[in-house]
């Protein structure tokens, strides 16, 4: 049977530490590994993006393999093609497969059609190779995970529920603080509080994303409205530990959820987190293939 990613939790804690500390490695050493030689690594995007794109392509090169750049207009998916068949082909020729899309249930049916490997580049439900790269920065910054405090403030959305469900598993304290009609569920691996203060007190890390993403626009009035008291500033880093670093998926808008001051000054990690993207996946490319 082949190995899956969909959600993160296909890595039990150990799996996911050891991932972590190889990534380590391959930052110090990104052409080190030949895991993917001779292997072709099909990347099917139907969402815009920059940081996943870019990341997995190169990591791909990286690890001796060759990246297949797959869009739905370009495929027979445009014209009526069942997933399922799609899927098939693709099986006959790949040796794994990425999927940015929407629903969830997608990656769902690419994984259960399939015989090749089915890692997630984003789903409107979870992101969690976005949490990858946040445990490595975390790590790298910090020398540990267990016990660090990160706390997210702003939507519970699929980059929330990823860190939760990912970095419980690493040993975080995950603390979650949204306005009401934007919580993440009970049951993620968080605590969830309303008040950004509260979640933020004693954080090593304080962690921020957009306030309108793909697919919000049509309630971005809204959403600016509700999440104007959870902007990521200087005052709300304060009362963080000394030592917190300030974390986000980008792309930001400065001046929304975040300070330009907080975006692109001292007390940040954020252009290190986006690099670590390249660096956790290649840690999990080698992983899906062993």
């Amino acid at each position: 049977m082949p190995r899956h990613f969909l959600t993160g939790t296909e890595l039990d804690s150990a799996e996911l530490g050891a991932l972590i500390e190889r990534a380590l490695e391959l930052k110090a050493a990104p052409r080190s590994s030949q895991a993917l030689n001779e292997r072709c690594v099909g990347l099917v995007f139907e969402k815009p993006s920059t940081r996943t794109r870019v990341s997995f392509e190169v990591g791909v090169v990286e690890l001796g393999g060759h990246p297949l750049i797959l869009r739905p207009d370009e495929l027979q998916l445009s014209r009526g093609e069942p997933l399922r068949d799609t899927v098939l082909v693709l099986s006959r020729h790949l040796d794994a497969v990425g999927v940015r899309t929407g629903p969830q249930a997608v990656l769902e049916e690419l994984a259960q059609a399939g015989s090749i490997p089915v890692f997630n580049m984003l789903t409107a439900r979870h992101h969690p190779c976005q949490a990858l790269a946040d445990l490595l920065t975390l790590r790298e910054t910090f020398g540990t995970l267990t016990g660090l405090r990160v706390a997210y403030v702003g939507d519970g959305n699929n980059v929330a529920r990823s860190l939760a469900l990912i970095g419980s598993r690493a040993g975080l304290e995950v603390v979650v603080a949204s306005p009401e009609g934007y919580e993440l569920e009970p049951g993620s691996g968080a605590t969830l509080v309303r008040d950004p203060a509260e979640a933020v007190r004693g954080a090593h890390a304080v962690y921020t994303d957009v306030w309108v993403s793909m697919g919000d626009e049509q309630t971005a009035d809204a959403r600016r409205a509700a999440f104007a008291a959870y902007r990521v500033d200087d005052a709300l880093l304060d009362l963080a530990l000394p030592e917190a670093i300030a974390l986000h998926d980008l792309p930001a808008h400065a001046g929304e959820e975040i300070t330009a001051e907080v975006l692109y000054g001292p007390r940040q990690r954020i252009w290190d987190q986006a690099e670590n993207r390249r660096h956790a996946q290649k840690a999990l490319l080698e992983w899906l293939l062993p």
